[in-house]
């Protein structure tokens, strides 16, 4: 008898040596793996009666084995320039996330989510206002991608970014987010090189320094939004735990052992944290390190009463890092009409 199905494992949760486990444990031959892998990950199916490499009685095993899907999409917004693509999804648990593809001159960006709701509680965040509900497995982490990239394919385009800036604390997640990396990144799948994911973490500082310790060609971010104790510590509670100094080491350790780039995010909050002398602050933590700073005017939610900064002031802030030596770029602010910022669907969902 078929197993429900919400009981049935995801495939997209399998690593591949996991799926050749489990289709000798179906009777099959152990070269099947690679074919269903290369259905599932390069020809993007998501329904095992659709891969004719394989034969009925395989198909139907695996249909009966498997989920090859855990996300329902339930709303789908697009900004009125079309640039910007967001989906609400509800997971079989009726929990809710988001993810959102962005549009550029030359890249098709993700942004993703590892957790439904957030622990961190940051201020300015929808998502750490609804409070945290559950971490992501790996699949459904994956699952996000394979569902973008299918659309992108119908387009003759290509995922060619991840971010992994969506709702939750990815470093919450660490094991679950590192698995969905390697699975998109494996070379007989989607192929999706390193370099092309970029995790943001508000600060866990014990992550930053597992993640070190792994050379990794996958992108660093760090959420700083404030350059001393007392006003990060009211927009980022974790702060309180992982304070700026502590935090700045291990990002220098970050850089030292692994020789890459950090980029640091700053959410530019009119009269807040958009100052010239808060410029001046950051430059000064910040020196002597190899870092890049993005600086976007905030996206507005519903329970933080802050302000986006003006353009011309963002523009002044920028001008300053940059006299100081500090590389900053001015992020394009994209989807506010569809409230593309993270868990604002999401939180009204729930």
């Amino acid at each position: 008898m078929e197993t429900p199905n919400e009981q049935r494992p995801l495939i997209y949760d399998l690593s591949f040596s996991d799926l050749q486990e489990a289709v000798k444990a179906l009777g099959e031959p152990v070269f099947r793996a690679k074919q269903i892998w290369q259905a599932v990950y390069v020809d993007l199916i998501s329904d095992p009666e659709e891969i004719t490499t394989l034969g009925k009685s395989l198909r139907q095993k695996l249909g009966s084995s498997f989920r090859f899907t855990s996300l329902n999409p339930i709303t789908t917004l697009s900004s009125s320039d079309g640039h910007t693509i967001k989906t609400l999804f509800e997971l079989p648990d009726k929990r809710a996330i988001e993810a959102v593809l962005m549009y550029y001159d030359e890249r098709q960006t993700l942004c993703i989510s590892t957790q439904a709701g957030c622990a961190m509680n940051c201020a300015f965040c929808a998502t750490g206002q609804m409070g945290f509900k559950r971490n992501l497995t790996s699949g459904e982490i994956v699952e996000q991608v394979i569902f973008y990239a299918k659309q992108l394919k119908s387009e003759q385009k290509v995922v060619t970014n991840v971010v992994i800036m969506g709702m939750g604390e990815p470093f919450s997640n660490y094991e679950a987010t590192l698995a969905a990396v390697d699975r998109l990144n494996d070379p007989t799948g989607m192929n999706l090189g390193a370099r092309r994911f970029t995790i943001s973490t508000v600060g866990i500082i014990p992550m930053i320094e597992k993640f070190a310790s792994e050379k990794r060609q996958v992108n660093l971010a760090v959420s700083l939004h404030a350059a001393n104790d007392e006003l990060r510590s009211s927009l980022l509670p974790i702060n309180k735990t992982y304070p700026i100094f502590a935090l700045l080491q291990s990002c220098r350790n970050y850089v030292e052992q692994t020789g890459r780039r950090i980029t640091f995010e700053w959410a530019l909050i009119d009269g807040i944290n958009d100052r010239d002398s808060d410029a001046l602050e950051l430059a000064e933590l910040l020196k002597g390190l190899l870092c890049h700073v993005n600086v976007i005017p905030l996206n507005p939610t519903n329970n933080f009463s802050g302000q986006a900064t003006t353009q011309k002031r963002a523009e002044a802030f920028k001008a300053i890092l940059e006299t100081k030596g500090i590389p900053c770029t001015i992020r394009l602010r994209r989807g506010i009409d569809i409230k593309a910022g993270c868990g604002q669907l999401a939180s009204q969902h729930e």
